[in-house]
């Protein structure tokens, strides 16, 4: 935008300036309105509110923007009390942002056409994204596209040290991964934006970064592109983990096993039947608080539960982990109640049960999840006696006292050893996050006000950034400098939410021991 999105530096410059309002959302909002966008409820006629272009605004009436610097940054607030199951927010067809709608565009098209048995259609939007920006204020989407955030947090963003802050093989994994389909998808779509005749930044691998991330952390469900839409104003909304729903999996209380402690042992002769009902559903669910229907030719959107007037109105997207969120969306929860803590099992404990291995997992209170306690049990018994016990341990039963004290006892120490494997501790994490928490208020500091060791990973961040200049008395950080202190940030909150589950796993085992031994 404003010469083809102009210099990435320059632009991050101006999303900081718009990101909390001012005139950008204001003329976001006046164009919105004149594309049929609005919060009003449909007339009997069809019409949804505000549609011309000296319109004011398309919101007022249900919300209204605002700063949550706690939960989210810009969202949109409720300007009156909502209830559960209104309709909120309608949002045009013709204005969502999709492969289809670029289609005027002749030339455009045709190049679409030409690849598009080559490229995914992921590929084919991020093409149409770079495409609209290249044209500046001649896009009929520039007011949005100049209010779109100019960097992202996602793990394909991620530095080399940022991703080995994760500290945890699999995140590491999982970051590297994300950032190897990046490069190569831009690699199979540089020759369309070649023949596109994009501007020389836009063909770049940052441009490619900046738009895929747009696309992974923006795009709303739609029934005739897999790709999604891009939804102005629709995309304001903030994310919500749906916790209402969430019920851990292992529900035995101590209680429950203290009871069960004397039961005699059932030698089922029954073959194992598992039901695929039962078994975990971790397909990727878009956004569950709207959609787009046909009856309205739009994308609309509903409260997910009543909100008092001034309350942020959130939105679910679906059930993710925090490295989910960060490999899609770029944020993480503090509290996230779908939060898994993977941990590397003994393969004869994989093999011992049919459960998948992505449902093998730690809950955010330490427990372990129905199917790792069943492949935990089955493990610990002998082998000839596993066909006789498995129907009980699939229907969450106890084997023995023995059994359980045993699986408890190793998991503990299995949890405590890969505590002590990770460079750093809970503790350490927390201090790291408080002197992050300094540079980021104060920008521009004396260093006697930021307390930092001699060996320690903030000198290896200043280092790997050029902050240790010697002699000088203050700490500076330009604007990239503070993105890539943010992801650092990010990468340690996450390490220290998977720290803390392990940590609750190891009390959670202890108690459990302590109840059957009584």
């Amino acid at each position: 935008m404003q010469s083809g999105l102009r210099k990435f530096a320059k632009m991050e410059e101006v999303a900081e300036e718009n990101g909390g309002g001012g005139q950008g959302v204001v003329a976001l909002l006046r164009w919105a309105a004149g594309m049929g966008i609005s919060d009003l409820m449909p007339s009997s006629s069809g019409r949804v509110g505000p549609s011309s272009p000296t319109s004011s605004s398309c919101l007022g009436h249900s919300l209204f923007v605002s700063h949550f610097p706690d939960a989210g940054g810009r969202g949109l607030a409720a300007a009156r009390d909502l209830r559960k199951g209104e309709l909120i927010l309608r949002v045009p067809k013709s204005s969502l942002l999709t492969t289809d709608s670029a289609m005027d565009d002749k030339k455009l098209a045709y190049c679409i056409e030409r690849h598009r048995h080559r490229l995914s259609s992921t590929q084919m939007l991020v093409v149409v994204l770079l495409a609209e920006v290249g044209k500046g204020r001649r896009s009929r989407w520039y007011p949005y596209l100049v209010q779109l955030p100019r960097s992202y947090n996602t793990l394909a963003n991620f530095t080399s040290f940022e991703i080995h802050a994760l500290q945890v093989e699999d995140a590491i994994w999982v970051s590297e991964k994300a950032i190897t389909i990046a490069k190569s998808d831009w690699k199979e779509a540089v020759s369309l934006m070649q023949e596109l005749d994009f501007k020389p930044q836009l063909l770049t691998f940052r441009s490619w970064l900046w738009a895929s991330a747009t696309i992974s952390s923006r795009t709303l469900h739609i029934p005739w592109d897999s790709a999604g839409c891009l939804c102005p104003v629709g995309d304001l909304f903030n994310y919500a983990a749906p916790d209402e729903d969430y019920c851990p999996e292992n529900s035995e209380s101590v209680q429950e096993i203290t009871s069960l402690r004397n039961q005699p042992l059932d030698h089922s002769t029954h073959d194992l039947q598992l039901d695929n009902a039962n078994q975990s559903d971790f397909s990727m669910q878009r956004l569950t608080d709207g959609g787009y229907e046909e009856t309205m030719s739009s994308y609309c959107f509903y409260a997910r539960k009543g909100y008092k007037k001034g309350e942020q109105v959130l939105l679910g997207y679906g059930t993710y982990t925090n490295l989910e969120l960060l490999e899609h969306y770029g944020f993480l929860l503090n509290e996230n109640p779908n939060d898994k803590a993977f941990i590397e099992l003994k393969a004869e404990i994989c093999a011992s049960s049919s459960w998948p291995r992505d449902s093998l997992y730690l809950q955010p209170d330490g427990s372990p999840s129905f199917a790792l306690l069943c492949a935990l049990r089955l493990w610990a018994t002998p082998t000839n006696l596993r066909k006789s016990v498995a129907t009980r341990i699939y229907s969450g039963s106890l084997v023995s006292v023995e059994n359980e004290v045993l699986i408890m006892k190793w998991l503990s120490k299995h949890c405590h050893d890969i505590l002590g494997k990770l460079k750093t501790t809970v503790g350490e994490d927390n201090m790291l996050l408080g002197m992050i928490d300094q540079m980021i208020d104060f920008p521009s500091c004396p260093k006697s006000a930021v307390d930092i060791p001699q060996e320690n990973e903030f000198r290896e961040f200043f280092q790997a950034h050029g902050l240790t200049e010697e002699g000088t008395d203050q700490v500076q950080l330009t604007m990239k400098t503070r993105r890539h202190l943010e992801r650092w940030k990010l990468a340690i909150q996450w390490r220290l939410a998977y720290k803390k589950m392990l940590q609750s796993c190891v009390f959670y085992c202890e108690n459990i021991v302590c109840c059957l031994n009584a």
